[in-house]
């Protein structure tokens, strides 16, 4: 079996996972009044979902 000859260091190990970031989220248009939001959320400008309002925000 492959074994390493030495312990990595922890410069190393952090240096690898530097690249293991998350990405900025994705935000698509509000049909309604095209601000941009989360998919799958409701719109906090115009508080509707799927073509109807479902949160009364008061605009």
């Amino acid at each position: 079996m492959a074994v390493p000859k030495q312990k990595q260091s922890h410069s190393r190990s952090t240096k690898r996972r530097s690249q293991h970031k998350a990405g900025n989220p994705g935000t698509q248009g509000c049909p309604s009044c095209g601000e941009p939001r989360l998919p799958h959320r409701v719109c906090s400008n115009c508080g509707s979902y799927r073509g109807r309002t479902v949160v009364n925000t008061g605009n």
